[in-house]
């Protein structure tokens, strides 16, 4: 079973704050062109609530948890008030890589998405090779979202490697894959650091992957682990260095992961935390964006006009309340 926050509001509690918003993207993002998010105002503030639709109910009890730690408890004291993101380039043709990094300003760090379905290995040389390009200097990692298999990852990893990957991250699904690729990639002597998202955060025992010694590092997200508490602790037994990432969040889920970033005992990478800029609005007036590639931590709070103009149809908000309603039955002790 989920295990349920320190404090369960009761669910009329959470429905009274609660609004449901579809958010426009600039760009094709996880195949989605509107990002749909519940978000929910308690006394400590806001948290959101956005598990893709396709996440059963089990898995998006640990978002709900996150978004009521976020919401009714608040975070822990952060260490740092400055946090480096880097920015997120999306499966896009090489031509658009100019434009999508414009939008994220200076950065030293950047994410891009390959092993896209329909797409080719040569597609993703070509936009990293465009990334590279447009900056010499920065620190470039890679993200196939488990896209390929053994041999493919084994593949792309070495042609990629001549552009200087910092890491890169879920080349393959499964964790004895992740073990396999590092051992071939040592073996060949052209060894990429292996990052683990959803070998993590999609796994009933988070903690596996370091055991197996799967990963250089861990790929940490606050809504699929449950809150900002059990991500650092996740972090802290893993013994890895954690980068720590987005979820494809509002500005709201935004600050959740600054509160991580803010609190890790170490913060060794630039953090995947600057997507709102994918967005073409969001749900506060001043959104969390990087400014000369970093994020300074600051609370934030939604736009009764935004919420407005953003609130999703009566269906999606049917759907949405709904899921709500289940997740937080699971959650109740």
């Amino acid at each position: 079973m989920p295990a349920s926050p320190p404090h369960l509001p009761a669910l009329e509690e959470l429905l009274a704050g609660a609004h449901v918003v579809s958010l426009p993207m600039r760009v094709k993002f996880r195949g989605i062109m509107e990002r749909e998010s519940l978000l929910l105002r308690g006394p400590a503030g806001w948290g959101e609530f956005c598990p893709f639709p396709e996440y059963g109910d089990a898995e998006a009890s640990r978002w709900l948890a996150a978004a009521i730690e976020a919401a009714w408890e608040g975070f822990p004291a952060p260490l740092r008030s400055v946090i480096p993101v880097n920015a997120t380039v999306p499966a896009v043709p090489a031509d658009r890589v100019p434009d999508v990094l414009a939008r994220f300003g200076r950065v030293d760090a950047v994410k891009i998405k390959v092993a896209e379905r329909g797409q080719t290995l040569d597609d993703d040389v070509a936009r990293v090779a465009a990334v590279r390009a447009a900056l010499p200097d920065a620190a470039i990692r890679v993200d196939a979202n488990g896209g390929w298999d053994v041999p493919g990852a084994v593949e792309a990893l070495t042609r990629l490697a001549g552009v200087g990957l910092e890491y890169a991250e879920q080349p393959v699904p499964t964790i004895d894959g992740l073990a396999e690729v590092r051992r071939r990639q040592r073996t060949a002597g052209t060894p990429v650091l292996i990052a683990a998202d959803e070998s993590v955060r999609k796994e009933t025992d988070p903690l596996r992957v370091a055991r197996a010694g799967a990963a250089d590092l861990l790929v940490v997200k606050v809504a699929p682990l449950g809150g900002v508490r059990r991500a650092l602790d996740i972090v802290a037994q893993a013994g890895l260095p954690a980068v720590v990432s987005s979820a494809l969040d509002t500005s709201v889920g935004i600050r959740a992961g600054l509160a991580l970033a803010a609190a890790l005992p170490e913060l060794p990478y630039a953090c995947g935390l600057g997507t709102v800029s994918l967005f073409e609005s969001d749900i506060t007036t001043d959104p969390l964006v990087a400014d000369d590639g970093a994020i300074r931590l600051r609370d934030v709070s939604a736009d009764a006009g935004l919420l407005e103009r953003y609130a999703a149809s009566g269906e999606r908000r049917d759907w949405w309340l709904a899921r709500l309603r289940r997740v937080h039955a699971l959650l109740a002790p």
